[in-house]
Parts: C-alpha cells; structure tokens; sequence
C-alpha cells in the first residue's frame, strides 16, 4: 500500500514537509492513523469545539493544540501542523483563496487546530478483512459529495454533512458497516447505502471534492460522515480566516490504527 517508503506517518511528515510528497494519502503509512485538520481563530474555537461535540459522525476529534501551537504532540513526534500536509487550503470570509504546501507564512499566534479522524484509518480494517477500497484500487483521491443532511448547528457554524462514498455489493457492504462501526473514533459505522438521491445526490459520477470511481453492476454505493464537513461549514460561516487541508490531503500521525477499534 505504501508507495515510495512512505511506511509511516513520520515518513509522510517528513516527506511533505520537503515538498517530495505533493497528493493525496490514501494508501501511504499503513497502520497509522491521518488526520482531517481545521485551524480557526481561537476567537471561533469555543464554537467549532461545541460543533464538533454535536457532529461526532463527521467531526470525531483527535486532538486540539493551544493558541498558536503548530505541534499536536499526542499526535505525532517532529509534527508541525504548518509545514507536514501535502497541500493546505487558505480561506478568508468564506472563499478559497489558496493552496499551498504549507502555511507558515500564513501562520498567526491566535490560531487554534482541530485534528479531526479520517475514514482513510478504517480503510485499512476494510482491506484486511478482504474488501476492496475502490479509490486505493484505482489510485484515486475517495469521492466527497456535499448532503442535504444538515449538521447540528453551534453558534456561527452550520451546513451540510459531507459524505465519502465507497461501492461494494451488498453481501460486503454489509460487513463493511460492521467492521467500521469499531472505529467511532474515525467517523464509524456508514450513514446511509443506496439510493443517493435520498441524501440530495445527483450525480455519483461528479463528486463535490475528490474522484469519481467506478461502480459496477451490482454494486451499491455506501456513504460515510466525512472530515470535509467542516470545510462547508467554515465557508458557509464566512469566517474571516481559516485554514483547513486539501481534500485527500491528511497529516498523518504517529497513532496506530489499531489502538482505536472497540472491542
């Protein structure tokens, strides 16, 4: 699975931090667990903190630093939040206005970051137990879409549930919502299976973030809570500033998967 001896999450720090590592992580540090991250002002931290709370599906919190901090020591040994993703996103009152491959030029002593759990940690519990991950299959960042579910409101954050999306056939889709209901801690059991349009989706074939896979006949697409959830969210908020990761592009850590199945 790991490609080019990115075979933990120090490597894959380590590698980004150099520029040698510029796409997604899917498949890279197998056994260690990535992260989504959304660092926001510490004036908005008490907020995104309470929706997080609220929207443990999408929002399972990994850790949250101090004012300013660019480590997560729980996270990781030689972490530094500003420099250790592949590529970042730079909003301000809501927009996109960058994606660099690091942050810090953009970095401010009154920022707080929110390492939020990735489904790309279950995946892993899904290959093991011999069910393909279509995206891994096929080298691709896993399709996002954009829900008509809407989160639990907490102050000025609101908006839509993200979902990822994954194809199996329904004797497998089956086991993949037992295997992942173990892992609560990155987003656990699946949201909703077939029918898209039931959750205002469209087009499979045209993902909000991320690629489109195939699905082959017989196959039903099942949805899971997403990490990018909060970014809908900080752009309907219109913060004034915030940064968040790339789509796909996750800081890994020195966490092990392992340690967050439930019995």
């Amino acid at each position: 699975m790991a490609r080019d001896g990115l075979h933990t999450g120090l490597a894959v720090r380590l590698a980004a931090r150099s520029g040698r590592l510029s796409g997604q992580t899917a498949g890279l540090a197998p056994g260690f667990v990535q992260a989504n991250l959304a660092i926001l002002p510490a004036t908005d931290a008490a907020d995104f903190l309470r929706f997080c709370t609220l929207n443990p599906k999408p929002c399972p919190l990994l850790g949250v630093s101090e004012p300013g901090h660019r480590i997560l020591s729980r996270l990781g040994a030689d972490l530094d939040i500003a420099t250790d993703l592949p590529a970042y996103r730079v909003w301000r009152d809501g927009e996109l206005v960058d994606e660099p491959h690091d942050v810090a030029e953009h970095w401010r002593d009154d920022l707080v970051t929110f390492a939020i759990g990735c489904s790309f940690s279950f995946e892993e519990a899904l290959i093991a137990d011999g069910l393909g991950v279509r995206h891994i299959e096929q080298g691709r960042n896993v399709p996002m879409f954009r829900t008509t579910i809407a989160c639990e409101p907490a102050g000025r954050f609101a908006g839509p549930l993200v979902v990822t999306m994954r194809p199996f056939r329904p004797a497998d889709a089956i086991r993949a919502i037992q295997i992942t209901s173990r892992y609560p801690t990155v987003h656990g059991a699946p949201v909703h299976l077939g029918a898209p349009h039931q959750i205002g989706i469209t087009d499979l074939g045209r993902p909000d973030y991320g690629d489109a896979v195939d699905i082959r006949d017989g196959e039903i697409p099942v949805f899971w809570a997403c990490g990018v959830t909060p970014q809908a969210v900080i752009a309907a908020a219109r913060l004034p500033f915030a940064i968040t990761h790339a789509p796909g592009c996750m800081l890994a850590t020195d966490l092990l998967n392992a340690r967050l199945a439930t019995s």
